[in-house]
């Protein structure tokens, strides 16, 4: 056998083991999907802790002592949130499911009533038709949003139900972040010693793919669901907080938070306050405020261009990851899709190194024209 021959077997069989290893992987995932929420729930909050627990260490405190600190003061802030801020969304869900109705019939008789005069003026005899057919859309689109509310508001009562993520995610939390760099040391001791220094300058593009979306946009879905929510109860709009809040919570798939949270806020907006356009106008400033400050100075200076993920690819990792596996699968979309933009363009980078791509690779080159 020669030694191209001998490579070529050792390339077959390398790629037969990990596309083995990636089929299993896949399988458990999705038939343990049902039990794996709090366990990778810990493993993403250890990941992005790591830093601070780093920096903790930095000014003299043990690694124990670190972590205990950090866990402490996310227990803190869990009871604070378990307290005080999911009941009164809860209750603010509740009853904006049974205001829908309302507000779609509010709209309908603002815009479409049968005494809109200029409404009449401007279709004229196609009025009826039209208010038949946006009466049958808005029907529909209400019964979709209702449908889609209620079994929000009963999976979040599911999930705050559940003993298993509380109790849970905060000890694999602990023992994570406790062994987390001891964990990277082992791994990197086991990669192939032939491709070691490739596979580290892959992790680290991966891990700053992912660490520059996941605490960059964390921070900016924070700072929106506050200054949303906030901004809409000042001016007055019913739900300001609970429209507010999910607004910033959907900001993390790039234009749907935003487009999502105006929609809704200007619609109840118009049902609320309709004739007095200058509440309504409040109402659209604080998005439009909102939107400039991520735009200019959240997203420049806190995830950056060098995340790599396009905002397509990202929206349908999500999509794609929460269909198959469920939450879990929304917590796993962005460090996948990201590993996965990464070892694309590893693989493009060599392709268009490759004899593929041009056949004169590694051929001297000469001033002779190409016939």
């Amino acid at each position: 056998m020669t030694a191209n021959e001998g490579a070529r077997v050792t390339l077959q069989r390398q790629a037969f083991f990990w596309g083995v290893a990636l089929v299993v992987s896949v399988l458990l995932l999705w038939l343990l999907s049902d039990i794996l929420l709090p366990f990778v729930a810990g493993m993403a909050l250890a990941y992005l802790l790591d830093p601070v627990a780093d920096r903790l260490q930095r000014v003299g405190m043990s690694r124990l002592v670190a972590t205990l600190f950090i866990l402490l003061g996310f227990i803190v802030l869990l009871v604070i949130v378990l307290v005080v801020v999911v009941p009164l969304m809860v209750e603010q869900l509740g009853q904006f499911i049974a205001k829908i109705p309302d507000y779609v019939n509010t709209l309908q008789q603002t815009f479409a009533g049968p005494g809109q005069a200029w409404l009449r003026d401007l279709l004229g005899s196609n009025l009826e038709e039209v208010q038949g057919s946006l009466g049958e859309v808005v029907s529909q689109g209400a019964s979709y949003l209702t449908s889609f509310l209620t079994q929000l508001w009963a999976g979040s009562q599911a999930i705050i139900s559940l003993v298993s993520l509380v109790v849970v995610t905060p000890v694999v939390t602990f023992y994570m972040l406790v062994d987390w760099d001891r964990m990277v040391g082992s791994i990197d001791r086991f990669l192939p010693l032939e491709h070691r220094e490739t596979i580290r300058q892959l992790a680290r593009e991966i891990n700053r793919a992912v660490s520059g979306f996941l605490r960059g946009q964390a921070v900016v879905c924070f700072f929106l669901g506050a200054f949303y929510g906030v901004g809409l109860t000042l001016v007055g709009l019913n739900f300001g907080l609970l429209i507010g809040i999910g607004a910033g919570a959907l900001s993390f798939i790039p234009y749907v938070g935003s487009i999502t949270g105006f929609v809704v806020a200007i619609a109840v907006a118009l049902a609320q306050f309709w004739p007095d356009w200058v509440s309504v106008f409040l109402v659209a400033a604080v998005f439009g405020v909102g939107q400039f400050i991520e735009g200019n100075i959240l997203q420049p200076k806190l995830v950056g261009n060098a995340v790599g993920l396009h905002p397509v690819w990202l929206m349908f990792a999500l999509f794609a990851f929460g269909a198959l596996f469920g939450f879990v699968g929304l917590l796993l979309a962005v460090p996948i899709s990201a590993a996965i933009a990464v070892l694309v363009r590893f693989g493009l980078m060599h392709y268009q190194q490759s004899r593929f791509y041009d056949s004169r690779f590694g051929q001297p080159l000469t001033d002779d024209p190409v016939t």
